[in-house]
């Protein structure tokens, strides 16, 4: 009888080895999976890479490197006065403080506006509030090219032609991508809390400004980064609301400076590129935790 159990909670041989088979399997398995999924990001990392490092290799180059087959990765010769050339061909410094000028405001607009409107659709009961909300949504199926025409007319009659204003203020109008974003994480957020802070006092505007935000910093972060590279990285709206040349955001000015000369310099225009991306860079990689962490919670709950 104790052989018996014993036999029967050890299992039998029989069943240890078709158990240790399964387990090799799938080992091997995930091993093989793992292994494919990484050649895959790499090669596609790679890939990715290809460009930039052809703008790096190329800001630093001289004039008869540029378009060498096979490409040269490695110049001859480093040129680091590439950067200062460019700077002293086109004003880069002052489009660069315009750019800077333009997309703080714009963070700040977008931030506080899209996280009350998102606050109203995800913790006030009212009626048709998920019809509204989707009927918000439904303006991301729009292209702004479609509004182009409408929204010139408008900030024409303003006056607001050749200012920032049309590039600063319909931030501060909320935007539907942010506002799914907040409003997906606001959703996860336990709701006796509201319920806690409103025993001790708070109203609605004090729920959102000493619980919600302070909980939501993560997506708020997400939506800051999102923000900033948009209007950093915008050329559209600049181009056609902004007619003085010391107005120019950065990538209007470098579009300029092609235009403007007949035989483009490269490397000087590879070497402002790549100035022009350092700030992107750097709050990417000083946000970077918070970016992924607010972009994986804010798809949690809907």
């Amino acid at each position: 009888m104790v052989a018996s159990g014993t036999s029967t909670a050890g299992g039998t041989p029989a069943t240890i080895s078709t158990a240790a088979a399964l387990l090799s399997r799938k080992s091997f398995r995930t091993t093989i999976q793992v292994g494919l999924s990484t050649v895959l990001i790499t090669l596609g990392a790679i890939v990715m890479l290809i460009p930039f490092a052809w703008m790096l290799t190329t800001s630093v180059k001289a004039d008869d490197e540029v378009f060498l087959v096979p490409i040269r990765w490695i110049p001859r010769q480093i040129l680091l006065q590439n950067y200062i050339e460019a700077t002293r061909t086109i004003p880069f410094l002052t489009y660069a403080i315009n750019s800077a000028h333009i997309t703080i405001l714009v963070v700040i607009g977008s931030v506080a506006s899209s996280s009350l409107v998102a606050f109203a659709f995800a913790r006030l009961r009212a009626r048709f509030r998920n019809v509204l909300f989707l009927i918000l949504l439904s303006t991301l199926m729009l292209p702004r090219e479609v509004t182009l025409v409408s929204t010139y007319l408008i900030f024409k009659a303003f006056g607001w032609l050749d200012t920032y204003n049309p590039l600063i203020v319909p931030a501060y109008f909320a935007d539907a991508f942010y506002v799914f974003l907040l409003r997906q994480f606001f959703l996860t957020l336990p709701l006796e809390l509201d319920d806690a802070a409103k025993i001790d006092g708070c109203g609605y505007f004090g729920v959102y400004w000493r619980i919600v935000l302070p909980l939501s910093k993560p997506a708020l972060a997400t939506v800051a980064i999102f923000s900033f590279f948009d209007s950093w990285n915008s050329f559209q709206a600049p181009l056609i609301y902004l007619n003085t040349m010391e107005k120019y955001t950065i990538p209007v000015g470098l579009n300029f400076f092609l235009s403007q000369y007949g035989s483009t310099p490269w490397n000087q225009m590879m070497a402002a590129s790549v100035m022009a991306m350092i700030p992107c860079l750097v709050v990417f990689f000083f946000a970077q935790r918070t970016f992924i962490q607010g972009a994986i919670l804010t798809g949690l709950k809907g």
